[in-house]
């Protein structure tokens, strides 16, 4: 059945997941699960629940990020196509600041990465064009662009080995406001 998965810490980040589902597969294609409420959501605090979804469409080259605050749990993945996840940790007092991890999310593995507050969120489109999705968890409001905090894609003190050295940026992805 294509509705379970394996959740799984990260050895490098305390505190982020990865979620891969089993994926079934037969001669019309595939199917599987990517968010079951009471697997995923009792990783979240005692209370915090997912609030809505967001998708964003990128084509080839597009690198978004790295941004993030300091109360959004994000439940992210790649629905269509191949990205080069990243996720960095910003919490200043952990002894993995600035610690970066990876992951290829793409059609052969379908895998979601739960990222706690204060981490750093970006990915790489590496296919011709790449549906990215997102599930927010917050207390009160969300905070948008403004309130969120933002790292310059290429910031030397994180020091990311991306799959390209000239993406296509936004304006706010190549300045550092750190």
């Amino acid at each position: 059945m294509a509705i379970e998965f394996n959740i799984e810490e990260s050895k490098k980040i305390k505190g982020v997941y990865i979620i891969t589902p089993n994926i079934s597969t037969d001669l019309r294609g595939n199917i599987w699960t990517s968010f079951l409420k009471d697997e995923i959501e009792k990783l979240l605090p005692k209370g915090l629940y997912f609030k809505h979804d967001k998708f964003s469409k990128s084509c080839q080259n597009v690198l978004r990020g790295i941004h993030g605050d300091y109360k959004s749990w994000k439940y992210v993945t790649c629905v269509y196509g191949d990205i080069f996840q990243v996720v960095v940790d910003c919490r200043k007092n952990s002894s993995t600041y600035l610690k970066w991890e990876s992951f290829d999310i793409n059609k052969d593995n379908q895998r979601m990465i739960l990222i706690p507050p204060n981490m750093g969120n970006a990915y790489y489109a590496k296919s011709k064009e790449v549906i990215y999705h997102y599930k927010l968890a917050y207390d009160g409001e969300y905070l948008d662009a403004k309130e969120q905090f933002t790292f310059a894609w290429n910031d030397d003190k994180i020091n990311i080995n991306w799959p390209t050295n000239n993406p296509i940026l936004s304006d706010r992805d190549m300045l550092s406001e750190n």
